[in-house]
């Protein structure tokens, strides 16, 4: 064996001798779980084209349309001030006669006075004469008036005459072949507007006089107008208005305070009216 031979086999000896390196260990596979990002995802606007929201609605409120002047149906407001002087002089502006003819405003004097008619009232335009007859008082009675009676063609509720002081009354004529009140709805107790310059007062039809003279009132009206009440030199001699109501009645007859109230009403209901 040669040299060269000899120093092979010794070195192919020592590489059996030598332990061999341990094998590389593969990387094994990861195991952690994965990490979820949980941040929402942010939403991304679809394409101008895509959106399908429904336009948004103008919420706010629809002004209410007045319907027109025809079709409205609430009833005209009536007014609650007083009946003034004025507002029922011009329901009288005209006469529609009545009566059968005209009357007298004091004895020997002409007829130039008709009872006239309209709606619900009859009504005259005279002078006013004081009435100072009844039950007597201080101012009223034999003394004071020499014509004066102590009876009233119509009575208090006690059967005793009505006070021409205390009661304010209209005389109406005695019904005659002229006129006869009743047969127009007035009677004892017919409440009446009594309308001197720019004065409204209300009283009551508590008298009769002459079947031909008319323009009469008791004691207790003159003095509520501002008229002289005196039954010898008092009254008016003109200028006086008597607005009866048809088919009215105060009763008892002397209750003022009713008279009035009933002529505030009636009176209202006489102006509001259509002609």
């Amino acid at each position: 064996m040669s040299r060269v031979q000899s120093l092979t086999l010794a070195m192919a000896g020592v590489a059996l001798l030598t332990p061999s390196p341990p094998p590389t260990t593969a990387p094994q596979p990861r195991t952690e779980p994965v990490v979820r990002r949980t941040d929402p995802v942010p939403a991304v606007d679809p394409p101008a084209e895509a959106r399908t929201e429904p336009p948004v609605r103008i919420m706010d409120p629809v002004p209410a349309v007045d319907p027109p002047a025809e079709a409205r149906t609430e009833p005209p407001v009536r007014s609650t001030d007083p009946v003034s002087a004025a507002d029922l002089l011009a329901k009288v502006r005209t006469c529609a006669p009545v009566s059968h003819g005209r009357y007298r405003e004091d004895h020997g004097a002409e007829a130039t006075v008709p009872v006239c008619g309209t709606r619900g009232a009859v009504f005259w335009k005279a002078d006013m004469d004081i009435d100072c007859d009844g039950s007597p008082g201080p101012r009223c009675n034999a003394r004071t008036d020499p014509y004066f009676s102590a009876s009233t063609a119509f009575t208090r509720s006690d059967g005793r005459p009505l006070s021409s002081e205390e009661t304010p009354y209209v005389v109406v004529p005695a019904p005659s072949a002229v006129w006869d009140h009743r047969s127009h709805g007035v009677r004892g107790g017919s409440v009446v507007a009594v309308v001197y310059r720019d004065r409204v007062r209300y009283a009551v039809v508590g008298d009769t006089g002459p079947a031909d003279i008319i323009g009469e009132a008791s004691y207790a009206t003159a003095e509520s107008l501002g008229i002289d009440p005196d039954p010898l030199v008092g009254g008016a001699p003109s200028g006086v208005t008597y607005i009866v109501f048809e088919n009215s009645r105060v009763t008892p007859v002397e209750d003022h305070r009713a008279a009035v109230a009933a002529g505030e009403r009636l009176a209202r209901r006489f102006v509001d009216a259509d002609d």
